[in-house]
C-alpha cells in the first residue's frame, strides 16, 4: 500500500480532526450524462491494496473496490448532477455544487474536506483544502474517486441497454471518434449537453 497517500489524512488526523471526507466527481468531459460526484469519510484503520486514482485503475478493480469502499467507509455521499443543470449552470459549477451535495448527502458531518482540485471558499463553513490531483495523492479522494466513476459507469450501461446504437458502454458519453461519427449519424437525444461544442454543431447542422 502506497503510504504516501495518507499523508494528507495522517496530518488531519494528528491535528485532531477526526472525520475526514474526501471528494471527487466523474464525467466532466462527457458530451452525453450527468456528472457524478462523491464524499467519502475513511475510517483511520482502512487499507486496500491498489486503491489509487479511479482513472489509473482497470473497471474491474474499480467494480472490485466499490463494495469495499461502500461497507468499510464511516460514511458515503452520492449526487447526481443532470445534463440540463450542466448546460444551465456549466460544467465547473455543476461539479462544485455536486461536490456539495455529496458532503451533505453523507450521515456524518466531516470536520474537515479535502477536494480533487476544487476551491469550496464560500461555499461551505467546515475546513477545508483543495489538493491538485488530489485522487492521486489522497486514499480518501481515491475512494470518492472510485465511488462516483462506478457510478456514471452504471448509470451509462443503463442508458446504452435503452439507445444501444449510441453504444454508450464502450464510450460512455465522453468525445470519442466513434461516439462523434454516432452522434453525427443519429442526431440529438435527451441527455446531451447542448452547451458542449461537438454536440451544438449537431443541433446547428440539423436546424
Amino acid at each position: 500500500m502506497d503510504q504516501n497517500l495518507y499523508k494528507f489524512e495522517r496530518k488531519l488526523w494528528d491535528n485532531g480532526y477526526k472525520n475526514v471526507a474526501g471528494t471527487d466527481e466523474a464525467g466532466r468531459g462527457p458530451l452525453f450524462g450527468p456528472v457524478v460526484c462523491a464524499s467519502v469519510i475513511l475510517p483511520h484503520d482502512f487499507v486496500l491494496e491498489g486503491l489509487n486514482d479511479s482513472k489509473k485503475l482497470s473497471e474491474k478493480k474499480r467494480e472490485e473496490y466499490y463494495p469495499i469502499i461502500m461497507e468499510k467507509a464511516l460514511a458515503v455521499g452520492i449526487s447526481i448532477v443532470s445534463p440540463e443543470e450542466i448546460d444551465e449552470i456549466n460544467i465547473y459549477e455543476a461539479s462544485r455544487q455536486g461536490m456539495l451535495r455529496a458532503i451533505n448527502d453523507m450521515k456524518l458531518k466531516p470536520d474537515y474536506v479535502i477536494t480533487d482540485a476544487m476551491p469550496l471558499d464560500g461555499f461551505i463553513n467546515i475546513p477545508h483544502e483543495s489538493i491538485i490531483k488530489g485522487d492521486a495523492k489522497s486514499i480518501t479522494i481515491a475512494a470518492a474517486s472510485v465511488i462516483a466513476k462506478v457510478t456514471r459507469d452504471r448509470l451509462m450501461y443503463e442508458e446504452d441497454k435503452k439507445h444501444p446504437e449510441y453504444e454508450f458502454k464502450n464510450h460512455k458519453g465522453y468525445p470519442t471518434k466513434k461516439h462523434l461519427e454516432l452522434l453525427n449519424k443519429y442526431g440529438i437525444i435527451d441527455g446531451y449537453r447542448k452547451t458542449y461544442g461537438p454536440v451544438k454543431k449537431v443541433i446547428e447542422k440539423n436546424k
